[in-house]
């Protein structure tokens, strides 16, 4: 693939404003937009942390407390009132895309990349950590996966909106930078 002159990617920086990365759990979006960010000189922000600072609770704790959907309401606040810096990469939760406006928002405001991983992949990324997270805990081996197939078709209408769609297997931060520097030139 062409690789954009430096020139291109000052200009395709300017262009780039905010970046959210959304997709299922375990899909990357921390790890990779840690080393996004440290590539372009962004801020990297982690909605999640933010929420979690905010309330003084973790996710988890605050779920089982509130219910979904006051998590839910509180999140999509959180998306859109937030002060981001100019410029910076956002993981995002992977179901904060599939509610309200969510998605049109983040599009409207930013740039938006769907890390795309199948079913299986995400399950053995996911098998460890369990006990992170509370919609999993129960499940194992193939009835994680068929949890993540059932969870991926209701979601990805909504992951699919985004401006880039990326197969995560062997996304490098390198790659993510080509593509967002591609689509903000063409």
């Amino acid at each position: 693939m062409h690789k954009p002159s430096p020139d291109n990617n000052l200009q395709a920086d300017k262009e780039l404003g905010l970046i959210f990365l959304v997709g299922f759990m375990g899909s990357g979006k921390t790890t990779l937009g840690r080393k996004l960010a440290s590539r372009l000189g962004y801020m990297f922000m982690d909605l999640d942390h933010i929420f979690e600072a905010q309330e003084g609770t973790t996710i988890g704790t605050y779920f089982a407390k509130h219910g979904e959907d006051a998590f839910r309401k509180l999140e999509s606040e959180v998306l859109k009132t937030h002060k981001y810096p100019e410029r910076a990469i956002i993981a995002t939760g992977g179901g904060l895309p599939c509610f309200f406006d969510n998605m049109d928002w983040m599009n409207a405001h930013g740039r938006t990349v769907y890390i795309k991983l199948a079913p299986k992949t995400l399950a053995d990324r996911l098998q460890n950590e369990k006990d992170e997270r509370p919609l999993l805990r129960e499940r194992h081996g193939e009835a994680l996966v068929q949890f993540i197939t059932e969870k991926l078709e209701e979601r990805e209408p909504f992951y699919n909106k985004a401006n880039i769609v990326a197969n995560g297997l062997r996304l490098t931060a390198e790659r993510v930078e080509e593509l967002l520097s591609f689509k903000a030139t063409s």
